[in-house]
């Protein structure tokens, strides 16, 4: 994917995040907005890896979500494009994306 394109996908996972944590994780979210809405983009090996970082993510109940892309563009669609998690406290993402390089 280009620049431009991993730019709308983070967009779309920052945007999904937030409304589904709005719904379930409301006390996380008031945290997440009134302490300057920190986001953090890296980079996984490929989408089982991504797939697999989600799943325990979502296991350990924080707030989760997958994009896949329409596919009108760069690439096919229903790729598996990005992964979002939080808002959630800033240790509990580390455990699970620690070994992940900063985009």
């Amino acid at each position: 994917m280009g620049k431009g394109k991993i730019a709308a996908q983070v967009g779309h996972a920052s945007v999904k995040a937030a409304l589904l944590a709005s719904e379930k994780y409301p006390a996380e979210m008031q945290s997440w907005l009134s302490n300057g809405q920190k986001k953090v983009v890296l980079k996984a090996q490929g989408a089982l890896e991504l797939e697999e970082i989600i799943r325990i993510a979502k296991k350990s109940n924080l707030p989760t979500c997958l994009i896949r892309d329409a596919g009108k563009t760069q690439i096919p669609a229903n790729s598996l494009t990005v992964g979002g998690i939080g808002p959630a406290p800033s240790e509990k993402i580390d455990e699970l994306t620690k070994h992940l390089k900063l985009m």
